[in-house]
């Protein structure tokens, strides 16, 4: 039997390698945004802490709680990976010590073992030493676990990581999201249908910095109570990679909208009109909100209407702003990798029913000059401000 597992009492949280390679003043201003989104975590699931210890391109968080803690944190965009750990002195005595006893609590008998050692800043030893000396230690104090050392494919590791006067010992490194803290680049609108392809272009924008507004258009013509459930279950799951942002949904009716599009034009004209008026009322909403653009979960040729000149024609109707499609250049199964990792419900994998497809020959056949003469005479700028209008806020 192992012994009683040593109670992890630091957290090692690594920073993302861009924030590291950003210029001193641009990197400290990462830095601090990136600890008040941790603090804002911490805070929301009520986890004590001890102390925040800030090195360069790490922090050393001091608490009870550290492996809910780095679980916790995983989520936090700017954070390369995380590690509850043991902290103890530099003194390699102490450091034998602590290794001897979370080894023996953790190793597995039979197995092979490597150690590994980071260190920065001075001390009376090199790395290879405590490397050397820990695991000679570990094989001498723990005869009845059999163990071999193996450097090239080690079974199961020990990691030190020695930083000035102290030093933290740990076995398990946890991924983190990395990508750029959240808001330290400005806020967009993402248009959230409830799939995943829509969900991931938020989640990848957000993974960029970007806070989202997200907007929900809702239409009871193509969804049902179900797919309304499951749109905010995904707005739920996103809101849980930006705690400490607020947890809003925008929902915007759009029944009577899409009605009056199907029941004068044909399929491909009214997909368009209905696609260039959600992209106006973004337009309108990131500018009520200062946002600086819109997301949409497009991904070329996944659909035969999404191609680069129906991109082109819907986006003329909002053209104060950029339109951004993180998904371009992704596949049906590189979207549903990502969506997997955000954790989205299994049904939320499979599209929302929606329009009939359409052929590019019958899209291409759609000049811009008729559509804005519709859009004149369908008085679009009014059916606009009555979708603001009827703009509620959910509480996600």
């Amino acid at each position: 039997m192992p012994s009683p597992e040593p109670r992890f009492d630091t957290v090692v949280v690594r920073f993302g390698g861009e924030i590291g390679i950003k210029a001193q003043w641009t990197r400290k201003l990462y830095e601090r945004r990136l600890i008040a989104n941790i603090k804002a975590v911490m805070k929301q699931y009520a986890i004590s802490y001890a102390g925040f210890n800030r090195r360069f391109g790490r922090l050393y968080i001091k608490t009870a709680q550290a492996e809910e803690t780095a679980r916790r944190l995983s989520r936090v965009f700017g954070v390369s990976s995380l590690s509850p750990t043991l902290e103890t002195t530099s003194n390699l005595d102490d450091i034998l010590n602590v290794s001897v006893a979370l080894a023996d609590s953790r190793f597995r008998k039979g197995k092979n073992f490597a150690v590994q050692c980071h260190r920065v800043g001075k001390h009376p030893y090199a790395s290879k030493d405590v490397c050397q000396q820990v695991g000679h230690e570990i094989m001498t104090s723990l005869p009845k676990l059999n163990l071999q050392v193996d450097l090239t494919h080690p079974d199961q590791n020990l990691n030190i990581e020695v930083r000035e006067d102290k030093a933290y010992v740990f076995t398990d490194t946890i991924k983190g999201a990395d990508g750029l803290p959240l808001g330290t680049q400005p806020k967009l609108v993402s248009l959230l249908k409830g799939d995943a392809s829509s969900a991931v272009a938020s989640w990848m924008t957000m993974k960029r910095g970007c806070p989202a507004l997200l907007v929900h258009f809702k239409n009871d013509v193509l969804t049902n109570k179900l797919s309304v459930e499951r749109m905010v279950h995904t707005a739920q799951s996103l809101m849980e990679w930006s705690t400490g942002f607020p947890r809003k949904l925008y929902v915007i009716e759009h029944r009577e909208n899409f009605q009056k599009f199907t029941q004068k034009y044909p399929v491909a004209l009214s997909n368009l009109l209905c696609k260039r008026l959600m992209l106006s009322i973004a337009q309108d909403i990131a500018k009520m909100k200062k946002a600086e653009g819109i997301v949409t979960g497009d991904s070329l040729g996944k659909k035969a209407n999404q191609t680069l000149h129906a991109f082109k024609m819907q986006d003329e109707a909002a053209k104060d702003l950029p339109i951004y499609r993180p998904l371009l250049g992704l596949n049906t199964h590189d979207i549903e990798e990502i969506a997997k990792r955000i954790d989205l419900e299994e049904s939320t994998l499979h599209e929302v029913k929606g329009k009939k497809e359409v052929k590019e020959a019958q899209r291409a056949a759609i000049r811009l000059e008729d559509i804005r003469q519709i859009e004149k005479e369908l008085n679009t700028e009014k059916m606009i401000a009555n979708a603001l209008k009827s703009l509620t806020i959910v509480r996600v």
